[in-house]
């Protein structure tokens, strides 16, 4: 017998491990915020979206730096009472802005 198949078959005939309810339940949890924030980023991009059209036919430029920069310190500062590292928070936010923009850039056609 092949070596490869000793060790599928060795595989086979041992029990699965038992399952831990505590990290299984975590991990629920986990996966249910998961969606949650996908839902909620569909839902903010779809209004950024309506934001970046309704920017193009009143020529309005796509970036906002002023709005951008009070957003940044509001959810840094959120962050800091929330026990979330302000960095990874700006980070984040940073990186849905440069994709918002690059969407109202599309939407004017340049």
């Amino acid at each position: 017998m092949p070596q490869e198949t000793q060790l599928s078959s060795a595989s086979a005939a041992q029990p699965d491990p038992v399952p831990d309810q505590v990290l299984a339940a975590y991990r629920k949890s986990i996966d249910n915020i998961d969606a949650a924030l996908i839902h909620i980023l569909a839902e903010r991009f779809r209004i950024t979206q309506a934001v970046g059209e309704y920017k193009a036919k009143a020529t309005l430029p796509p970036a906002d730096p002023d709005r951008e920069a009070r957003q940044i310190a509001r959810l840094r500062k959120l962050s800091e009472d929330a026990d979330l590292d302000p960095e990874f928070s700006e980070k984040f936010l940073r990186f849905i802005i440069e994709e918002v923009i690059r969407h109202h850039q599309k939407a004017r056609g340049g």
